[in-house]
């Protein structure tokens, strides 16, 4: 009784001027036109795709999203990133019905230069300098825009790539003939990857031939007597084959809490990682059946499991492995399109990487922990000098992580599970698989600890913002949950 006579006295106490669905109404902001609002719709969803296609972590590509419709006018927008799609819903009160638009995420690809040329453009939309329209049209202009330089110069960058990663794997002992063979063998993988990928053959595949490929080189080559081991040629290869995959992105995802889209990168990244196993333990099968055993000794030459380097005593052991790796990062930082000034910040990121590695090495730290530090210290470093130079902190980040792909150890996995018949080969593969996930994670969290340096000038601040590889540190002054 107490419930219904207090609900009577409500009913009575109300303004009888009031009818129903008018009471505590909530009109929204005041927006655009319809029309303007799609095209600042558009306009975001654009640059988001543009992220995404480039590895850029979903969390970023909510963040600048949001930025963007907000600079123009539409302070209430939803945003939703999953790895194949982004959804924005522009919310209009309760009055209007909201405006949603998405956009499918089909086409990746390294382009650093066109990202560079987003991240620009959105300092430019963010700070109030263009138009709508304007910023559309140089969208579109970035968009449509050719590689910086041909094809054929992202190929000598490939084989450069595998040339330095031997150097690196070998600890400065290799024979002169090596890089030549890891070189001409990734060059050789990298053409036939381009006819296979033109025709429209599954990434899955083309894994699968560049791996047989890479591997059968150095067999054949070891065989003939030309290189002394093949572990070295084949393991150069293989780095640089996972190099463009999206370590960094999908532990940035996990991390931020995107675990749909981190799923999604994950298991792109486990099923080319497939496919190039296929194909180094499909050669090794082959080469076992013609040649024998005794002609593939070339996998018991290794020494550490999960880095990327071998310690070497000697003299010019550390210049050599810091100019190694800064060599690896901007050669992979040439084979992606980067600009100039992200090229020598990729550099300098690798040498880092490598040498902090060595000197974790030296003091026998475990091979997934100096892993882990060494791309850590990549990541602060990268995202406090990125920002001030304004180019890309994804870029240096995964570039920084390309010399310490555990590509020595996932040989050496295969080698044992397909010629030597060794279950041991598993543990050393998932040893494979954690200093991968430990590369990125240390990326991610040199990447949070750089914001207070870099937004505060030395300043601790009481509040961050999360892991950001690419877009606006501060999008908004609205709370992202």
């Amino acid at each position: 009784m107490g419930i219904t006579q207090r609900a009577r006295g409500v009913l009575r106490r109300r303004d009888p001027s009031e009818t129903v669905g008018t009471r505590n109404v909530v009109y929204g902001p005041a927006l655009p036109d319809d029309s303007t609002v799609h095209l600042v719709l558009e306009l975001a969803l654009r640059i988001g795709e543009i992220q995404m296609a480039s590895g850029v972590g979903a969390s970023d590509v909510s963040a600048t999203i949001t930025s963007v419709t907000d600079a123009y006018g539409l302070p209430h927008c939803e945003v939703d990133v999953i790895y194949t799609s982004i959804t924005v819903s522009c919310y209009r009160g309760t009055e209007n019905l909201p405006i949603t638009s998405l956009r499918v995420v089909r086409n990746r690809s390294l382009d650093y230069t066109r990202l560079a040329g987003v991240e620009h453009l959105i300092r430019r939309i963010v700070a109030g300098e263009i138009t709508t329209s304007d910023a559309y049209a140089e969208l579109e202009t970035i968009a449509r825009a050719p590689h910086p330089f041909p094809r054929a110069v992202a190929t000598l960058a490939w084989a450069g790539m595998a040339a330095a990663l031997s150097v690196l794997l070998g600890g400065g002992t290799t024979p002169p003939m090596l890089p030549l063979v890891a070189a001409a063998s990734t060059a050789l993988v990298d053409r036939v990857g381009r006819v296979l990928n033109q025709r429209g053959l599954p990434v899955f595949f083309q894994q699968t031939v560049g791996g047989a490929l890479a591997t059968s080189v150095a067999l054949a080559c070891f065989a003939t007597d030309i290189l002394p081991t093949a572990a070295l040629a084949v393991a150069a290869n293989i780095i640089v084959l996972l190099s463009g995959m999206t370590v960094v992105g999908s532990m940035q995802d996990a991390i931020t809490g995107y675990n749909v889209t981190a799923a999604g990168r994950i298991a792109e990244l486990a099923l080319t990682s497939a496919g190039l196993i296929a194909g180094v333990v499909l050669a090794l099968y082959l080469a076992l059946r013609i040649l024998g055993a005794d002609a593939l000794g070339g996998g018991l030459n290794v020494q550490e499991l999960g880095g990327g380097v071998l310690p070497f005593p000697g003299l010019l052991e550390l210049p050599l492995q810091g100019l190694a790796g800064a060599a690896t990062s901007a050669c992979f930082a040439v084979a992606s399109y980067s600009p100039p000034r992200p090229l020598i910040m990729a550099a300098g990121g690798g040498a880092i990487a490598a040498l902090v590695f060595q000197l974790m090495a030296r003091l026998e730290f475990n091979p997934i922990f100096a892993s882990a530090i060494a791309t850590t210290i990549v990541g602060f470093i990268g995202g406090v000098i990125a920002r001030r130079l304004r180019i890309p902190a994804l870029v240096v980040a995964v570039s920084g992580v390309a010399p310490l792909l555990p590509g020595l150890a996932t040989y050496r996995a295969l080698y044992e599970l397909s010629v030597q018949g060794n279950p041991a080969g598993l543990s050393t593969l998932m040893i494979a698989a954690a200093t991968g996930l430990a590369l990125g994670a240390g990326v991610v969290l040199g990447e949070f600890l750089s914001q207070p340096v870099r937004t505060g000038l030395g300043r601790l601040e009481r509040r961050m913002s999360g892991p950001r590889m690419s877009g606006p540190l501060r999008p908004t002054g609205r709370r992202l949950d």
